[in-house]
């Protein structure tokens, strides 16, 4: 994000337009938590996934439009997003999507605990359920 923001263009070539949030509640993927009316933010492209291929999904995201804290504790489920729906999808070390399900962020780690025990699941992206923005990704240990 620090390339992103000081050269002012996403990785997909276009320019960064930030904005001041007058709504609140886009969802941030810097450090992952809803935004806040007021907040200096912007949408880039962005494609998490280091290859290419028909589900190698690029879509929105929103960050802050200066560098911010961003997100440390690796090892929880983030509080930011406990409110929200989220599409979890599970993908295999094939690149495909083993298997998808919307779940209330209440439930998150049961979920995740589940699609991981399968042995063909390599990885889950959070993805936010209307318009599909990646917010992280999940892997084993």
């Amino acid at each position: 994000l620090r390339r992103i923001r000081e050269r002012g263009i996403d990785d997909l070539g276009n320019p960064v337009d930030p904005f001041d949030d007058t709504a609140g509640e886009l969802p941030l993927r810097c450090c992952l938590r809803d935004s806040v009316v007021g907040e200096r933010v912007a949408a880039i492209g962005y494609n998490p996934f280091p290859w290419s291929g028909p589900y190698a999904e690029t879509g929105p995201v929103f960050i802050h439009a200066r560098a911010c804290q961003g997100y440390s504790d690796r090892d929880s489920y983030p509080a930011g997003f406990r409110h929200r729906q989220q599409i979890f999808r599970a993908y295999g070390p094939d690149r495909r999507i083993v298997s998808a399900e919307i779940v209330e962020g209440t439930q998150a780690e049961a979920v995740l605990a589940r699609l991981l025990a399968h042995s063909e699941v390599d990885f889950v992206h959070s993805r936010n359920v209307a318009y599909g923005c990646y917010m992280f990704a999940i892997h084993r240990g």
